[in-house]
């Protein structure tokens, strides 16, 4: 059952992210691919999968105080193998708060395949 995102995001909406777990400085999203998000190699294209870790670490942040937003200042991707999912499947976006101050939020996400293989990862 997804949970209701808490503010509108209408690129979310269309990449057809849902947010499973949205606690005390953690978040879980899944997002399946559809052909138009892959690349020429049949895989998630690297931009919706920044995407997806993007909106992974700012559930992460958001998830310790809803009503305080966040805006991506910097942020470093390393990917480990494709993301590939197989049809009626998901991909697993895992994000972790490691610090908050007033006006800033430190966090890392991870994105894991349908067999739970880490595909990429960014803070």
């Amino acid at each position: 059952m997804s949970i209701p995102f808490g503010a509108h995001i209408p690129f979310v909406a269309h990449l057809g992210f849902s947010l499973e777990t949205f606690e005390g400085g953690e978040s879980e999203l899944h997002f399946a691919p559809r052909p138009e998000h892959l690349n020429s190699f049949d895989v998630t294209h690297g931009g919706a999968v920044m995407t997806f870790l993007d909106v992974i670490m700012a559930t992460a942040a958001r998830s310790v105080d809803p009503e305080m937003g966040v805006v991506t200042i910097e942020m470093k991707t390393t990917f480990m193998r494709p993301a590939q999912v197989p049809a009626g499947q998901h991909l697993v976006g895992k994000g972790h708060l490691k610090h908050r101050t007033r006006s800033m939020a430190f966090t890392e996400g991870s994105v894991f395949d349908a067999q739970g293989q880490l595909c990429a990862h960014a803070t």
